[in-house]
């Protein structure tokens, strides 16, 4: 029998099957934790459970020691995931597509199938990053993530609030620093179908570098743009859902 994925340590259950056909675990974009994907947990398939990783440093591992590499955050999630569960499908967004796609590297060496890569909102893994806002001022910091956000208004509060930047802006530098200093080593293609979604105004991915992704994977291959911006996920659950849940049937 196939062992069952636990919640607890790195995975946060969203969405709780007693005995699901297909599991599908979720991972954070940059600065963000595992209850981003709680409204897109809750309208995936029924006999899907649904999962998500919980980054240390935020949340309910706030008092952890943040990490400042991905392939560090893939040694240390493979394990919870290297337990056999049938049907096992990885979602990520931004940052948390390369540490998605670095899971799915290990799981596969191991052993481990995985049956879709869902990459959303990020360049393809060999493809250089350029970027230094993780050494940048705090006001720099801010000013990204204002420029990549759906509103804003909702970032520049950290201008004003400085307990609250204390209390955010660390978490963020070191997903930065992760995704600026990640160098992609060569190894073997996935086996696993690859899925690329991205949002049709995304001011850090144009749909020939999403393209990309295909040199990684032997199996099935997409590309789907959706309305929106870099965060188009917080505004189109319904839509994202519905594409997850054709391609998990």
């Amino acid at each position: 029998m196939a062992g069952r994925i636990v919640a607890g340590g790195w995975l946060r259950e969203l969405r709780a099957v007693p005995d699901p056909r297909t599991v599908l675990v979720c991972f954070p974009p940059g600065g963000g934790s595992a209850s981003a994907y709680r409204a897109l947990a809750q309208q995936i398939r029924p006999d899907t459970a649904v999962y998500a990783v919980q980054y240390p440093g935020r949340q309910d591992r706030l008092a952890e020691t943040l990490l400042t590499d991905l392939r560090e955050l893939a040694d240390r999630i493979t394990p919870e995931l290297s337990v056999g569960a049938p049907r096992l499908a990885l979602f990520g967004h931004s940052m948390g597509s390369t540490v998605a796609f670095e899971t799915a590297r290990r799981l596969e060496n191991a052993g481990q199938k995985v049956i879709r890569l869902f990459v959303s909102g990020r360049i393809a893994p060999h493809a250089p990053y350029v970027g230094a806002i993780h050494q940048a001022p705090d006001a720099e910091v801010i000013a990204e993530l204002e420029r990549l956000a759906n509103d804003p208004a909702s970032v520049a509060l950290l201008r004003s609030e400085p307990s609250l930047a204390e209390l955010v802006l660390p978490a963020v530098r070191a997903d930065y620093q992760a995704v600026e200093t990640y160098r992609f080593e060569p190894g073997p293609e996935l086996r696993c179908d690859v899925s690329v979604l991205l949002g049709d105004a995304d001011p850090t991915v144009t749909p020939e570098q999403a393209g990309e992704w295909q040199r990684h994977t032997t199996g099935t291959f997409e590309l789907s743009t959706f309305p929106g911006r870099h965060f188009y996920l917080d505004e189109k659950v319904a839509e994202i859902a519905d594409f997850v849940n054709e391609r998990l049937v």
